[in-house]
C-alpha cells in the first residue's frame, strides 16, 4: 500500500524522469496561456515607452491604456469603464444627459452613427443612421482618438459644437453646427392615427419603458376605445436594456419564447418566455424597422416576427446580436464585456445579418401635391360642375391623410397594410384567430 501511494504521488508530481516518461502519452496537452516571451515583450514595450516617449507618461495612464486596448481588440462593444464612463452608462439607461442625442459606434477606425434620438439636436440637424462623424470641432476623428472623441459629443447645455458629417453615399462631408441640450429621451410616445388605430413609438429601451408603454396605451384606449390595430415604430432605435426589451415583447404576446441567450458561462444561458396578457387584445400589428434599429429593438422585432404577432416592414435592421454585461471591478471601475449571443424564438442569430422585413420599403418621403390629380372619373371631377343634390361641399375630414403622416412614407404604408389586416382579422371566426397568430409553445 505504501509503495502504491508513493507511485501515485510520483505520477501526480512528475518529478522523477522515469515517472514523467511513464505518463508522457497519457498527459493532456497544456492549456494555452500567456507565455513568458509575451510577458517579456509587454514589459519591454512598457519600459521603452517610459524611457523614450517624447513626454513623461504616468504608469497608471499606461496601464489603463493597455487594458482598453485589450478589450477594444475583442469587439466594438466591449470596453473598460472608469467612473466617468460608468456615469454616462447610467445616464443612458435612465434617459437624461447633456449632449446632442446621438448613439454612435466606434468601429473600423471610424465613428459611425447608429441612430439619432427623437427630437434632439442631432435629429433636428438631419443626422441619419449610417452617417460617419469625421470631425468634432477642431479634432479630426482617427483610429487613435476614437474613444476620446465620443466624450467630445457631450458637454454643457447651450454650448455649441461643429460636426463634420459624411452622409451615407456622399463623397464629401458637410459641416453641421449644433447646440448641446439636456437630453431627456421620452422612451415611449403613443397617439391615435385613425379611429381605432394607434401609433406606438419607442425611441430607446430604458428602465421604465415597459411601465411607460402600459400607462400611455391605457390612456389612449380609455379615450378612443378598443384598438383595431397598432403600428409599433422601432426605426432608429439604438437598443438599450435587455430586460426592457423582454418586458415590451411580453406586453404584446400571450405565449411563446421571446429570446434566448447563449454564452460560455453557464449563467449567460437564459431563456425568456411570454406570459398571458396582450395590451392590444389580439389586434393586428405592423412593426417598422430600419438600419438604425439595433440590439434590444431587434429582440422585440424578432420576437414579434417569429411568434407571428406582427408584420415587419421597412429596411433590414442593424444586426447587433450580442449581449453585454457590466462586471464591476471596484466602486469606480468596471468592464463592459460581451458575454452572450442572443437568438430569436426560431433559433436564429441576427448578428451582422439583422432582421429582414416581411415587406421591404425604400427610404422614400411623401410630399403634398400643389393640386389634385387630374384623373376624371365622372361629372363630379369636372371643374365648376353643377352640384348634385346629395353632393357635399367639402370632403370629409377622415378622407384626407393626417398631416402628421403626410411626409412619412413608411408610416403611411404601414397604416394602409394594417387596415387590410384589421379587416381580415375582423372576419376571422372567433376562437381561431389566436391559434392562427400564435405558434406552438416552446420550452
Amino acid at each position: 500500500m505504501r509503495n502504491l501511494l508513493f507511485s501515485l504521488l510520483v505520477l501526480a508530481v512528475g518529478t522523477p524522469a522515469f515517472a514523467a516518461d511513464a505518463v508522457k502519452t497519457a498527459t493532456p496537452p497544456p492549456k494555452p496561456g500567456v507565455s513568458l516571451d509575451d510577458i517579456r515583450t509587454f514589459t519591454s514595450v512598457f519600459n521603452l515607452v517610459k524611457q523614450a516617449y517624447v513626454e513623461p507618461v504616468d504608469d497608471k495612464v499606461l496601464m489603463q491604456a493597455a487594458i482598453r486596448g485589450l478589450l477594444a481588440g475583442l469587439d466594438p462593444h466591449s470596453e473598460y469603464l472608469d467612473q466617468h464612463a460608468m456615469d454616462q452608462l447610467s445616464e443612458d439607461t435612465s434617459g437624461s444627459y447633456a449632449g446632442l442625442g446621438l448613439e454612435v459606434l466606434a468601429t473600423d477606425g471610424a465613428l459611425r452613427v447608429v441612430a439619432p434620438m427623437d427630437d434632439t439636436p442631432a435629429d433636428r440637424a438631419g443626422v441619419k443612421p449610417g452617417d460617419i462623424i469625421t470631425r468634432i470641432n477642431d479634432t479630426t476623428i482617427t483610429s487613435d482618438n476614437l474613444n476620446e472623441s465620443v466624450n467630445l459629443l457631450r458637454g454643457k447645455p447651450g454650448s455649441e459644437v461643429a460636426l463634420g458629417i459624411l452622409h451615407e453615399g456622399a463623397s464629401a462631408p458637410v459641416e453641421l453646427k449644433l447646440k448641446r441640450e439636456t437630453i431627456r429621451v421620452a422612451s415611449v410616445r403613443v397617439r391615435a392615427l385613425d379611429p381605432g388605430y394607434v401609433y406606438i413609438r419607442i425611441a430607446q429601451f430604458q428602465e421604465d419603458t415597459g411601465s411607460e408603454l402600459r400607462s400611455k396605451l391605457a390612456k389612449v384606449k380609455a379615450k378612443s376605445g378598443p384598438f383595431r390595430g397598432a403600428v409599433l415604430d422601432l426605426r432608429s432605435n439604438p437598443g438599450g436594456l435587455l430586460t426592457s426589451a423582454v418586458e415590451v415583447s411580453d406586453d404584446f404576446l400571450d405565449s411563446g419564447v421571446i429570446v434566448t441567450t447563449r454564452g460560455r458561462l453557464k449563467q449567460a444561458d437564459l431563456s425568456f418566455s411570454a406570459t398571458p396578457g396582450d395590451l392590444l387584445d389580439g389586434a393586428p400589428m405592423v412593426t417598422l424597422v430600419d438600419n438604425g434599429t439595433a440590439s434590444a429593438a431587434e429582440i422585440v422585432a424578432g420576437a414579434l416576427k417569429d411568434n407571428h404577432r406582427a408584420l415587419i416592414m421597412g429596411r433590414r435592421s442593424f444586426g447587433k446580436g450580442s449581449v453585454q454585461t457590466v462586471l464591476p471591478l471596484d466602486d469606480a471601475h468596471a468592464v463592459k464585456i460581451t458575454t452572450a449571443r442572443y437568438y430569436t424564438p426560431s433559433g436564429t442569430s441576427i448578428q451582422a445579418s439583422g432582421i429582414q422585413p416581411d415587406i421591404e420599403l425604400a427610404d422614400l418621403k411623401l410630399s403634398v401635391r400643389d393640386s389634385a390629380p387630374s384623373l376624371i372619373t365622372g361629372e363630379r371631377d369636372l371643374p365648376n360642375h353643377l352640384k348634385g343634390d346629395h353632393e357635399k361641399e367639402t370632403r370629409k375630414e377622415n378622407d384626407a391623410p393626417a398631416r402628421d403622416n403626410i411626409d412619412d412614407y413608411a408610416l403611411t404604408e404601414a397604416l394602409n397594410v394594417l387596415k387590410g389586416m384589421a379587416l381580415q382579422h375582423k372576419t376571422t371566426v372567433p376562437g381561431t384567430a389566436i391559434a392562427e397568430q400564435q405558434p406552438d409553445k416552446r420550452g
